[in-house]
């Protein structure tokens, strides 16, 4: 059963800091990534393209964990747990514009043009500062 974020995990993912996502891959052996990060209530939000390692990993194994701290005190973090609860490409290009313009101030610049968005949805299980 999930738990709800934080305050300080919401000003976190509301601010423009990156997360780290690590998820699993086929031996076992993690995987780390920068993400641009945001939530939806109680649920993390990531957006990626169909077929890049991390969304592959939770293809296999929904466990996921995030770290994020604040760019201007990397003192203040959050370190969250969670799984992955669905993916979805319904309004996923809209979201990667949301974030781009969080994280840049422009639209988003896609890498290839056949690249596929898709939203995953994260329900935290633990949080720890």
């Amino acid at each position: 059963m999930g738990v709800k974020l934080t305050q300080n995990a919401v000003k976190l993912i509301e601010a423009k800091n990156f997360a780290h996502l690590a998820t699993l891959r086929r031996d076992g052996s993690p995987h780390v990534a920068p993400v641009w990060v945001d939530h939806d209530g109680d649920i993390i939000l990531v957006n990626t393209a169909v077929g890049r390692v991390k969304q592959k990993n939770i293809m296999k194994d929904p466990r996921v964990g995030l770290s994020i701290t604040d760019q201007n005190n990397p003192y203040e973090r959050v370190e969250i747990r969670g799984r992955v609860v669905s993916q979805t490409r319904e309004g996923a290009e809209e979201h990667i514009d949301k974030l781009a313009n969080k994280y840049t101030g422009k639209k988003y610049q896609k890498s290839s043009p056949d690249e596929k968005r898709i939203i995953i949805k994260i329900e935290p299980l633990q949080i720890s500062s």
